[in-house]
């Protein structure tokens, strides 16, 4: 397992003058690639309650929530300019309910066969599943606090496999 901090640190989206690029996959490998992350979002104990038990007025939040999640991990290159546009073959968005803390777990995880990963695509679902649930809530609670997000693992390519310190 390799750790971030092992390395010298590049910007490979930056070319020898300094500007924006798009990394040239074309020589790397096929090989599967899998990301996943986490963030949450923290409510009131009433704005908890009205969505653990299934009585907020918008019906579901969390199905809307997984959908937007895994939309927008499929349209990461569109919201991220020099993400590559990948065919995915998983999508997934799993939501753990922490009463204690009046908070929502939001995890992701992206899968392909392909020659770049899937890390962006694992936040960027993450991240809009929590907007998801923050929009459909703001009512209720506008002071709800999205927060923690990150990637927890990745594996594939070149590099192998890699874990968040924090997992």
């Amino acid at each position: 397992m390799t750790n971030a901090t092992d390395k010298q640190p590049t910007l490979s989206h930056l070319n020898q003058q300094g500007e924006a690029n798009m990394v040239d996959v074309t020589d790397k490998a096929m090989t599967s690639r899998t990301a996943t992350a986490q963030g949450f979002i923290k409510m009131n104990r009433a704005t908890f309650e009205l969505i653990t038990t299934g009585k907020h007025k918008k019906g579901d939040v969390f199905a809307v929530a997984r959908i937007a999640g895994i939309q927008a991990a499929k349209k990461c290159s569109d919201l991220i300019p020099l993400c590559h546009p990948l065919m995915l073959s998983k999508v997934q968005v799993d939501f753990t309910l922490d009463s204690e803390n009046s908070q929502v777990q939001v995890t992701s995880l992206c899968r392909l066969t392909g020659q770049t990963g899937v890390e962006m695509e694992a936040l960027t679902a993450v991240s809009i599943a929590c907007l998801t649930l923050f929009d459909m809530c703001k009512a209720a609670d506008p002071a709800m606090m999205i927060h923690g997000i990150e990637v927890l693992t990745k594996t594939g390519g070149k590099s192998g496999h890699w874990q968040s310190p924090s997992n």
